[in-house]
């Protein structure tokens, strides 16, 4: 099963297509042609960053045109080939629009629309790091600074996981972790084995086999944040959406070294979740290698979460959508009813007439509400 969709070439009038990117180990994601036909300008994860870059036709190496500590999106190019116009993210600044010179090379920021509401904000200091996964492979992470932050003191910390598992934490403005560093704590997030932007080998490493790699990935970056004499260990929290979710879930089950745990949109038993799920072809490719779990049952259920919340004894809010078609809002419940029968703190708010998106795409106050609910839980154990 390849996690690295490569860029093919079908002629229109019939004929053998051509991958171009086969020997590229990037997951290449938006392609547009260049003006003169000859080549194509892509965009590719890679450490965090979203990069912009031309491969010919007839394929060959990628030519770099941007990759710096930003994420470039929806690139259009102009007719005569020479200026490209584009979204621009970065961590301290919402997006804005850019221009690219591809004769000078150089870039341009056209807009400045947040500016005015960023100058009055202290965002905190972020700090990227970089540690070793048990199997000695190379893991990128960041840790944000709470506002007027003193490294003698001791501050609570919150890990956060990304979904996916494709996905990737980076260089993009993450209001969710900026409002979580205001309210006083050191925000962690890092890309453990199974996402994109590391490769191939990368990518794959959890397939068939999610619970195992990924969460001694997300152990790792706990013992780096905790080895950090501003993080109180005794205060530390985690939280994840979606796949995000899941790890959370598992960690909770594995684990009582967090303080509180707020899991979202999150995937509890990977049986249901097969039955439930718009993606349940992909839950059945990543888990089972197109196995169904009638066909084998066992291998579902040791790689859900439910399975192993016997142990839990985490503080756990749990937060779904009604409307969430992704990760049914059953599988919330099953964690949340779990934990009531074991007498584990816990609450269940559900948002009605919300998506599997809630925290990108939802109704505004239901955004705020949500938010408030991950600090309220975070602020009353930690």
């Amino acid at each position: 099963l390849w996690r690295k969709p490569q860029l093919w070439l079908i002629p229109a009038a019939g004929g053998a297509s051509t991958s171009l990117t086969a020997d590229i180990d990037r997951r290449i994601q938006e392609i547009i042609w260049t003006p003169d036909g000859a080549g194509l300008l892509v965009t590719y994860p890679w450490h965090g960053k979203v990069c912009l870059a031309e491969i010919s036709r007839e394929g060959g190496e990628l030519n770099e045109l941007i990759c710096e500590e930003g994420m470039v999106v929806s690139y259009h190019q102009d007719a005569a080939g020479r200026y490209g116009a584009y979204v621009y993210h970065e961590m301290a600044d919402l997006p804005e629009v850019y221009v690219f010179d591809r004769q000078t090379g150089r870039t341009s920021q056209r807009s400045r629309l947040n500016r005015s509401l960023l100058n009055k904000l202290d965002l905190g200091q972020m700090e990227e790091v970089w540690f070793k996964s048990n199997a000695g492979t190379d893991l990128q992470g960041w840790l944000l600074h709470p506002p007027g932050f003193d490294p003698q003191k001791q501050y609570p910390s919150i890990l956060e996981v990304h979904g996916g598992p494709m996905g990737q934490y980076g260089y993009t403005l993450m209001h969710e972790f900026y409002y979580l560093a205001a309210q006083g704590y050191v925000v962690g997030f890092s890309n453990p084995r199974g996402g994109a932007g590391y490769g191939e080998d990368h990518a794959k490493a959890i397939d068939g086999d999610w619970g195992n790699n990924d969460y001694a990935d997300v152990m790792a970056f706990a013992d780096l944040m905790a080895a950090r004499d501003y993080v109180d260990t005794a205060r530390m929290g985690i939280t994840g959406g979606s796949y995000g979710g899941f790890i959370t879930n598992w960690v909770i089950g594995h684990t009582d070294r967090f303080k509180a745990a707020v899991t979202q949109r999150s995937v509890s038993n990977m049986i249901s979740m097969w039955g439930v799920s718009d993606i349940n072809l992909f839950i059945q490719h990543n888990i089972a290698r197109d196995i169904a779990p009638f066909e084998d049952i066992e291998r579902y259920w040791r790689q859900s979460p439910i399975a192993h919340i016997g142990n839990a004894t985490t503080p756990t809010l749990v937060i779904h959508s009604e409307q969430d078609l992704r990760c049914h809002q059953e599988q919330g419940e099953q964690v949340y009813i779990a934990l009531k029968k074991l007498g584990v703190p816990t609450e269940l708010v559900l948002f009605p007439e919300s998506p599997h998106g809630l925290s990108r795409t939802g109704r505004t106050d239901r955004r705020i509400a949500r938010l408030e609910h991950i600090a309220r839980w975070f602020n009353s154990y930690m």
